[in-house]
């Protein structure tokens, strides 16, 4: 087959999809940061720490970290990578946690999917831990905020200020 001039590499050219071929690509250092914003009441937020299913942001830390190190099993193109490094980082705000994650691997392909999975999976777990007080939470701005290495180099989210 020939390799796809389709700028969506997860498709060869008759469009279907497939895992793109990392064997002929260097092995580099590669992180990447992430971060979600869980919004709650403040019911919710002073209840925190009375939580009878244990405490919330241990939890979803503990959840962000196991999922990055599944992503490939979650997300069906993924590469399993070999993770060097994963850490969520939970801090109460004024009206809900902000989750910021990063990943590091030395690998032929990059880890934006293994940070923003900690995120997003860590940010689930703070719902399903405190839906018992509150349906109405919500889980915004799930992005990536920063990656390094590999081929494409630097990236770095201008602007990304969770509205608060």
């Amino acid at each position: 087959m020939k390799p796809s001039k389709n700028p969506l590499s997860h498709y060869d050219d008759a469009g279907r999809a497939r895992m793109v071929d990392v064997s002929a690509k260097p092995a580099t250092a590669r992180t990447a940061r992430a971060r979600a914003f869980v919004r709650l009441s403040k019911q919710v937020l002073r209840a925190l720490p009375d939580n009878p299913k244990g405490d919330p942001l241990e939890v979803a830390r503990i959840a962000g970290i196991q999922a990055a190190k599944r992503t490939s099993e979650l997300i069906p193109l993924c590469h399993p990578l070999p993770l060097s490094s994963v850490d969520v980082d939970l801090r109460v705000r004024r009206d809900g946690i902000e989750i910021n994650t990063s990943a590091k691997t030395t690998g032929p392909t990059g880890v934006e999917m293994e940070a923003l999975t900690a995120a997003a999976v860590a940010a689930l777990t703070i719902y399903d831990m405190t839906k018992a007080l509150d349906k109405g939470i919500t889980i915004e701005t799930v992005e990536l905020l920063e990656k390094t290495g590999g081929k494409s180099g630097v990236f770095r989210k201008e602007s990304s200020k969770i509205k608060k």
